[in-house]
């Protein structure tokens, strides 16, 4: 159980910090980007997920939308953790949406079942938001992410995220 876990919590503020110290103030998104990464951390925390994959779901943005290096997240949380925040990271060299949405997806594959569990916890917390926010473009390409990982998930890959996705895929 995480939650009296001292040493992950020590850890999860530790990346808040590194982000909140990272991370770009007053730029217009589509969805608030701390409040996001936070939100798929703590689900990941909260579900009594591994301290690499919490810690991975909490930072699984910080290469994309921060300056923050990957010398700098292997240093302060280890291989395992960057070896998921990488895979999760866009490639912005691929100009297509859809092949580059395969791209990462594949990544995580290939990195193993606990960057897919990432990208899906990812995938969830965006669906929701731009359900509340009543964004259909976000919406569809939320939906189009999940149906993808379920088209490519590995049969061994038996984690209950990947049932709750069903239900954004079916949207």
């Amino acid at each position: 159980m995480n939650l009296g876990n001292i040493q992950l919590d020590l850890q999860f503020e530790k990346a808040v910090k590194l982000l909140v110290q990272y991370m770009p103030v007053g730029e217009k998104r589509k969805k608030p980007l701390l409040m996001h990464v936070l939100r798929v951390g703590m689900y990941l925390y909260e579900h009594d997920y591994s301290a690499d994959i919490v810690l991975a779901g909490l930072l699984h943005d910080i290469l994309e939308w921060t300056e923050a290096s990957e010398g700098l997240v292997k240093s302060e949380f280890g291989d395992a953790v960057l070896a998921i925040v990488k895979a999760n990271t866009k490639d912005r060299s691929i100009v297509d949406p859809a092949e580059r949405r395969r791209e990462y997806i594949d990544r995580c594959i290939a990195v193993g079942e606990s960057a897919l569990i990432v990208k899906t916890a990812d995938t969830l917390d965006s669906y929701r938001f731009y359900r509340s926010v009543d964004n259909t473009d976000e919406i569809a390409r939320s939906v189009d992410i999940a149906k993808t990982i379920l088209e490519k998930i590995p049969n061994e890959f038996k984690d209950p995220i990947f049932t709750e996705l069903r239900s954004v895929s079916t949207s």
